[in-house]
């Protein structure tokens, strides 16, 4: 990604921004109706001080002051416009990039594992797109006005629009020096808070773990002190921002005072007449008012620049996948070739030179000490992690170019931790797509937890919790092959699939793999218990990351014969694992 030239880098978010440039087109056309209708008080007030008072003309002043409510109603509506075109400009940015940005957050977190386990990509999509819908934004297109005021104060007489330029000088160093001291302590803080945030996240995933060993205050104290960091960060920040904002807003009344005195002082002179004097500090006002506002919302604005480019940064780190064509349906013929693995993070390989071949409806039992790669090897069959070197095939095409929407329904996978879901149990199941009723109990009855679902509350309709809820680790465990098995799928991955299985849990695994061996399923186990091994009809042993055995489970049973490094494990008890 080094590599990508800085011109192509935006290009995605860019290319985004395209479709919507015609909206931003129309809030100018619409700012500049706005402001222009904005001169109106202006106008007014030069009008009864030049006209109506010299005149004592009550119809001049009835006709003046309908005109004025009418173009008032109109600004009112202009103003409302512009904010619906933004408002629609960002929906429709956020409604463009959702999918591609959870994508490629999603596409992260399996790259780099347990370092990317923050939703920050969304939020930063969505605090753009309010920071698209928010005041701040409506300085932008209301700045580029002040030189037209400064030239109708030149109009009036030369000193005040001196005077209006002296004035948005200052103003905009003002708006400057609250970008530089308070755009970095921002973004370190943002940076910090989404870490504090990841820490809770994880706190409360473990919430369990924490009570029974007390752990609690300490976690706090440690969350505590970098939330302390962030909070001195984001402090420093406001502190210098609100200084710069209360100058900046303090520097305009004074100006349109001081201003006002000049028009007086030039009013006695003779050289305008008072209208002008009330006139000229009416549009001084108005012509910093946009930078005021730039100076008071620079803060919102340096950290949509930040979530803009992190979005960027993200987007150009993840590409979009390519279009790939349709593959048939694969059957199961799995191939493994010289395959290496390096975890995300990890620089050495855990996988090394492993190489198998498994017909379509074969069983591979793999075990081996831990750390050995078992579970690392498994997700490179899968796809989940790219193998650095070396190839796995599916029907001889290479897993990773299959569309991975279109793979899932032939995968079935179950990690050694369970991961279940917010929602119901048949959600769960059918992998929250359409909800099948005859697919969902057959996958159950395949996995044998049907009898055990019915028992439940509210049986398929139980609605459970991400960590399980009201289940048991054997139960979640169930629940989760039922998910694997559903759809029979062609190939199957089971890492560790009874290390919460008692004996009879652990039979009726043994006779859900059997059928769905006899559909032709091909199936690899990763076991530190033997019984499951009954099923198998081959056995790869790893260790170090390489195959140290692999043949017939015959044969390599045979090979560690006066070798027991696998044992059958006592009555509800796990083996220990060669």
């Amino acid at each position: 990604m080094a590599n990508i030239p800085q011109s192509q880098q935006k290009s995605e978010m860019s290319a985004a921004l395209k479709p919507v440039r015609s909206y931003f087109v129309y809030a100018g056309i619409f700012s500049f109706a706005v402001n222009l209708l904005a001169l109106m008080p202006v106008i007014y007030m030069l009008q009864l001080y030049d006209r109506v008072i010299r005149s004592g003309s009550m119809s001049t002043l009835g006709m003046l002051t309908i005109l004025l409510v009418v173009m008032m109603l109109a600004l009112g509506t202009f103003e409302w416009v512009r904010s619906m075109i933004l408002v629609s400009a960002s929906n429709r940015i956020e409604k463009s990039l959702r999918e591609r940005v959870f994508q490629a957050m999603f596409k992260h977190a399996l790259i780099h594992g347990g370092q990317s386990q923050s939703n920050q990509a969304l939020r930063d999509l969505t605090g753009l797109r309010n920071f698209m819908t928010g005041n701040g934004l409506f300085a932008f297109f209301d700045a580029p006005w002040f030189p037209i005021y400064v030239g109708i104060m030149f109009m009036f007489h030369p000193w005040f629009g001196f005077a209006a330029i002296a004035a948005g000088i200052i103003m905009v160093i003002l708006a400057v020096s609250n970008q530089r001291v308070s755009e970095k302590k921002l973004k370190d803080a943002n940076s910090q808070a989404a870490q504090v945030n990841n820490q809770v996240n994880g706190s409360l995933r473990n919430a369990e773990v924490i009570a029974a060993m007390g752990m609690s205050d300490d976690v706090r104290r440690r969350q505590d002190l970098q939330s302390d960091n962030v909070l001195e960060l984001q402090t420093e920040a406001s502190r210098a921002a609100g200084a710069l904002t209360s100058a900046s807003k303090t520097f305009r009344m004074l100006a349109q005072s001081l201003t006002l005195g000049l028009g007086a002082m030039l009013a006695l002179s003779g050289a305008i007449s008072p209208g002008m004097m009330i006139a000229g500090s009416l549009l001084l006002g108005r012509a910093l008012a946009p930078i005021d506002l730039l100076v008071s919302s620079w803060g919102g604005f340096a950290v949509a620049r930040a979530q803009y480019e992190r979005l960027d940064q993200l987007l150009t780190e993840i590409p979009a996948d390519a279009e790939t064509m349709n593959l048939p349906a694969p059957k199961g013929n799995l191939s493994v070739e010289q395959v290496f693995v390096v975890p995300p993070g990890a620089r050495n390989p855990v996988v090394r030179g492993v190489s198998f071949q498994l017909a379509a409806g074969e069983v591979l039992g793999i075990i081996g000490p831990s750390a050995s790669g078992k579970s690392s090897l498994a997700r490179s069959i899968l796809g989940i992690w790219p193998a650095s070197a070396g190839k796995v095939r599916l029907d001889g095409a290479d897993i990773a170019a299959w569309n991975r929407t279109k793979l899932g329904p032939y995968v079935g996978y179950l990690p050694q931790d369970i991961e279940l879901f917010d929602g119901t149990i048949s959600e769960n199941i059918c992998r929250f797509g359409p909800v099948d009723a005859e697919k969902i109990v057959a996958a159950a009855k395949l996995a044998g937890v049907h009898e055990l679902i019915l028992r439940l509350p509210e049986g398929y309709d139980t609605t459970i919790g991400g960590t399980g809820g009201i289940l048991s680790g054997g139960q979640r465990q169930r629940i989760g092959l039922a998910r694997a098995v559903y759809g029979n799928p062609c190939l199957m991955v089971l890492d560790e699939p009874n290390s919460n299985l008692d004996d009879q849990g652990e039979k009726e695994l043994v006779e859900a793999l059997l059928r769905m061996k006899t559909g032709g399923c091909t199936i690899i186990v990763i076991t530190h218990r033997t019984m499951v091994l009954q099923c198998v009809d081959k056995i790869a042993i790893l260790k170090e990351g390489a195959l140290a055995a692999l043949g017939p489970k015959e044969q390599v049973l045979a090979t560690l014969a006066g070798k027991p490094r696998i044992q059958s494990a006592p009555a509800g008890k796990s083996g220990s694992a060669a």
